[in-house]
């Protein structure tokens, strides 16, 4: 019981970062691939349009132990829960980068994953956010919330973790 409070604090949390969950499905077929490339940064190019939250941690995910991956609202994120591990997460946001992830979260400490500019902060409730810099006004953000660790640096490791596999997936923005 404990854990599932702890996991649903960290999905409040994850909320509370102005990002919300879309649709998806709970069967995934086929290979992830990278999501096409566009010549656009504007704020108001949706570069991850083409890709779906829900189906890339479900296949991230697969035969590890994990729940399907749920949306909890109309945008594109995705929680996926392993009992007595704790959650991935995902969420394409299109219209902040890097630069309103660092001015909205304390502790904001610069990464590179898999080479590409990234942001890793604290989320205050259980759990490590990597946010992976896509374009100027566009980000993915992978949370990783593991309620039985008690290691902040161990939680941010998992969460880098499965950020350097979501990042090969992302859109590669000119």
């Amino acid at each position: 019981m404990k854990t599932h409070l702890r996991i649903a604090r960290a999905f409040v949390g994850f909320a509370s970062l102005a990002l919300t969950v879309s649709a998806c499905a709970t069967t995934v077929t086929g290979t992830a691939s990278p999501a096409p490339v566009t010549s656009s940064s504007s704020p108001s190019a949706d570069v991850f349009a083409n890709l779906n939250a829900c189906r890339l941690i479900d296949q991230l995910n697969a035969g590890q132990g994990f729940n399907p991956g749920e949306n909890k609202s109309a945008r594109n994120q995705c929680v996926a829960v392993k009992p007595s591990f704790g959650s991935y997460a995902l969420a394409w946001d299109s219209a902040q980068g890097l630069s309103d992830f660092a001015r909205t979260n304390n502790g904001v400490v610069n990464i590179s994953i898999n080479g590409r500019a990234a942001m890793q902060a604290d989320t205050g409730l259980g759990g490590c956010a990597v946010a992976i810099g896509v374009s100027e006004h566009a980000r993915a953000l992978v949370i990783a919330t593991l309620p039985n660790v008690a290691d902040q640096a161990q939680l941010c490791s998992s969460a880098r973790a499965f950020a350097e596999r979501v990042e090969p997936l992302l859109p590669k923005v000119q």
